[in-house]
């Protein structure tokens, strides 16, 4: 069996010997299954392209920027050896992924070596540690034919990092010519490591759990002499398990599902800690809501409520996680949240705010991104989806602050606090007068009309909005050509149904002596007319928000505009979940 080794960050070719402990690891793992087995190793080699290739200082730094902000990290200092100094261990470890992601013609290079590699040793299996992942994946993704009739290992690796796949266009793709995909993922690698989610059963993600204290359990010999390494991983290559027979039974279990599955996640919050933000819909709207999901098909114990003081950010993102869990075709999955909404201004590369984080305002809310709903933690969730999955969003809630009252009706946004609102001021020295700033998302544009953008991105083109993964997508030139070259139309997306425009408030109504939010009372009513009359029209997501805006406006009075958010293509498909 011949086994291609691809190193990871950190210089590793300044020791020659780096592959020898990892080939022990792994002739330990295969010899304890089958003693006859003999193996071969080659290994790739990759440090001295990286020494030659120019560096755009200013872009390389924007890069590590936004590496930096794309998860919890344990600080740069972490990967500092002590043997080089600061400078050299950053430009050969972190720097080395942000030069890979800045740089495409390194890419195309490293692309280049790697296949006339592949091509001379013709190996059985490759196995790639942390950058050396990324080129791999970044060739087999691209050249099908390279990972064709092999098995591929990946560990301590940043595929699933968000800012790392938006070089690959948002999206992680199946592997479809490889006999298997195998991922190793330790929970506590804190080098920008991240989990993979594919529905595919060419992929497999192993749990190589290890906490090494002080380190950055990074190590990539700790990973291959894992024990579910060699039982999950080299046990099935070793013993050649029938792929093909495997391959059967997991699709003939997945078309014996009886019913699509249907889940639910509501959430609504009246009592925030600050009785200035208190509200006195949102819990009522969260049960008129579960009414009319179970009157469409939806089991009691499919939904999922979470109220007040439970509603934290940790509290609503764990329960998304059981919400999209395996979400596969004609499968249904339902958000609904009902409570405040904001904007919190946001760092970029130059340590100045650049973008506004649109973010849902949980119970224990306190304007950090740490305590706040964010998309860039929403789309690690959703934007692997299956395209045949239905994930529908509904946002009954303020897009960007407001705790400004209309009278005695009660809107669902909080303004910030005059120290964070002077993140996105600029103060004027000859008009005397403080005026916004010009963010700067704006670059990241869509081809569409204005009106689209301001959907996608907001009305100042800064705004990283609910449900639009704009960190996955670069600028539409680079966020297209990454589509096309490894085969996929980019982050799932799902449709959003949200209760107003970004320069409205949404408003709650008052119902006799109940108080609902006016878009849910209106969109739940919507439903129920739809259900019980005699309307032929088709029943579209487009007639949905139609109809629920012409009674919002025409009989309730309210001067707010429902949106409508999702790919062209989903806007008329009928709502095929309803039984």
């Amino acid at each position: 069996m011949k086994i291609l080794l691809i190193h990871g960050v950190g210089h590793t070719e300044a020791d020659q010997s780096w592959h020898e402990e990892w080939e022990k690891a792994i002739m330990d793992a295969v010899s304890s299954l089958d003693p006859d087995t003999a193996l071969e190793f080659d290994i790739f080699q990759y440090d001295r392209l990286f020494s030659e290739a120019k560096i755009d200082t200013a872009v390389v730094a924007e890069a590590m920027a936004r590496l930096m902000a794309s998860g919890v990290y344990h600080g740069i200092g972490d990967f500092i050896t002590g043997r080089r100094g600061f400078a050299d261990d950053l430009r050969w470890t972190a720097g080395m992924v942000a030069q890979w992601t800045a740089d495409e013609k390194l890419r195309e290079k490293l692309r280049e070596k790697l296949s006339e590699k592949v091509n001379e040793f013709d190996p059985n299996v490759v196995c790639a540690h942390s950058l050396g992942s990324l080129l791999s994946y970044d060739l087999f993704a691209s050249n099908a034919k390279m990972i064709e009739g092999r098995h591929y290992v990946t560990y301590g690796s940043q595929i699933g990092n968000p800012f790392v796949r938006s070089v690959f266009g948002g999206r992680v793709i199946e592997l479809k010519s490889a006999v298997k995909w195998y991922h190793l993922y330790n929970s506590e690698d804190a080098a920008f490591a991240a989990p993979i989610s594919l529905d595919s059963d060419r992929f497999k993600q192993v749990s190589t759990y290890f906490d090494i204290p002080g380190m950055l359990d990074h190590d990539a010999v700790s990973y291959l002499s894992h024990a579910a390494v060699r039982d999950q991983v080299w046990k099935p290559i070793v013993k050649g398990e029938p792929e093909t027979i495997v391959r059967s039974i997991d699709k003939w279990k997945k078309a014996s599902k009886k019913k699509p599955v249907k889940r639910a996640l509501l959430v609504g919050i009246n009592e925030y800690p600050n009785p200035a933000m208190r509200l006195e819909g949102c819990v009522n709207d969260v049960y008129l809501m579960s009414e009319a999901l179970q009157e469409i098909g939806f089991e009691p114990d499919d939904i999922r409520v979470v109220l007040n003081d439970r509603a934290t950010a940790k509290g609503i993102l764990e329960r998304l996680e059981w919400l999209l869990e395996g979400a596969g075709k004609d499968d249904a999955r339902f958000f609904f949240y009902s409570g405040h909404g904001t904007q919190i201004p946001g760092y970029g590369a130059a340590q100045e705010a650049d973008h506004l984080d649109e973010c849902l305002v949980p119970h224990d809310f306190d304007w950090s991104l740490e305590r706040a709903v964010t998309d860039d933690q929403f789309h690690k969730l959703y934007s692997q989806l299956p395209y045949d999955a239905n994930f529908i969003a509904i946002l009954d809630c303020c897009h960007s602050g407001g705790m400004t009252r209309n009278g005695s009706l009660r809107v669902r946004g909080v303004d910030p606090p005059d120290d964070i609102r002077h993140r996105s001021l600029r103060w004027d020295s000859k008009k005397k007068m403080w005026f916004p700033r010009e963010l700067g998302l704006a670059k990241k544009e869509l081809t569409a009309s204005d009106e689209e953008k301001k959907a996608w991105l907001g009305g100042s083109g800064a705004a990283k909005k609910l449900g639009r993964a704009v960190s996955l997508w670069s600028d539409h030139e680079v966020f297209e050509k990454a589509k096309k070259a490894y085969g996929h139309h980019g982050p799932y997306m799902p449709i959003l149904m949200e209760a107003c425009r970004e320069d409205q408030f949404a408003h709650e109504y008052r119902h006799g002596a109940l108080s609902y939010g006016a878009f849910t009372y209106c969109l739940v009513n919507t439903f129920r007319r739809r259900k019980g009359g005699k309307n032929k029209k088709p029943f579209t997501f487009s007639t949905l928000i139609e109809e629920a805006e012409t009674l919002l406006k025409d009989e309730l009075k309210f001067h707010q505009t429902p949106m409508l958010v999702c790919p062209k293509s989903k806007r008329n498909e009928p709502l095929k979940f309803i039984k």
